[in-house]
């Protein structure tokens, strides 16, 4: 089944532009799935590499774009904080910086350091743990794609109280940016940390939920997306994804 999904951005932003902030390609291979007639625009092929998309028009990428996609690499990284996960602003550090032979665990070449490695499922800077960062597209389709049901989960240090309304609150019910959250598994595990297994990635989300019920994020560790776990990657270092891993990723 091709990729679909509506742009739901406040202003026209260009497709490649678009698609690789998504983490669904990086922009020069989406340049190379327009040239190839592979992307469309509400049924329309795009054959303009300078083409915007419109809020609320839908985009579709041709079932050929994935085995054009598949050819790419992605990395498992224990992110630490202080570390962005895409692009930078000036004056912060991305986290493809910590791709280097010294932290490489295991065998696999070195991505060079101009490589167009978008993160599948950004982490923010204050937080840390499991990043993925991929040219795959056919593996961020599986991971950040809008018909994706992996789970994502975290452990969260909170401060303030930790009371069973807030926890049932949290689970159910709370809205952000004017739409009302999927339901998520949190459980407490220590006084002061919980276990969020969330199916949807809003933007900070999870920091957000809690100041929402009168708690504040102190410490936010992702340990697990589908199934890749951060399991024996420490603080910093990084990972081939394997054919086995992205095989579970696709469901197969």
């Amino acid at each position: 089944m091709p990729l679909t999904r509506v742009f739901d951005g406040p202003e026209p932003v260009r497709v490649n532009k678009w698609l690789g902030q998504s983490g669904v390609c990086s922009r020069r291979e989406a340049d190379a799935l327009i040239a190839d007639g592979l992307v469309s625009i509400d049924g329309a092929v795009v054959t303009d590499a300078g083409r915007r998309i419109e809020p609320g028009q839908t985009l579709t990428l041709a079932d050929r774009a994935e085995a054009v996609l598949a050819a790419g690499v992605t990395i498992v990284m224990h992110k630490p904080v202080g570390y962005v996960s895409g692009q930078p602003e000036p004056g912060k550090v991305p986290a493809v910086r910590l791709l280097t032979a010294a932290n490489r665990l295991g065998e696999g070449d070195v991505p060079a350091a101009d490589a167009s490695l978008p993160p599948i499922g950004r982490l923010d800077e204050d937080s840390r743990g499991l990043l993925m960062l991929s040219s795959d597209g056919v593996v961020a389709k599986a991971v950040i794609g809008p018909e994706s049901t992996l789970d994502k989960e975290y452990l969260v240090r909170v401060a303030g109280p930790v009371t069973e309304t807030a926890l049932t609150r949290l689970r159910h019910g709370l809205m952000l940016d004017g739409r009302i959250l999927k339901k998520a598994r949190v459980t407490r595990v220590e006084p002061q940390r919980l276990r969020f297994i969330l199916t949807e990635g809003r933007n900070r989300q999870i920091r957000r939920m809690c100041e929402m019920v009168g708690l504040e994020v102190t410490d936010l560790l992702r340990i697990r997306i589908g199934p890749i776990r951060l399991d024996g990657v420490p603080e910093g270092r990084w990972r081939l994804l394997t054919t086995e891993q992205r095989a579970a990723l696709l469901g197969g």
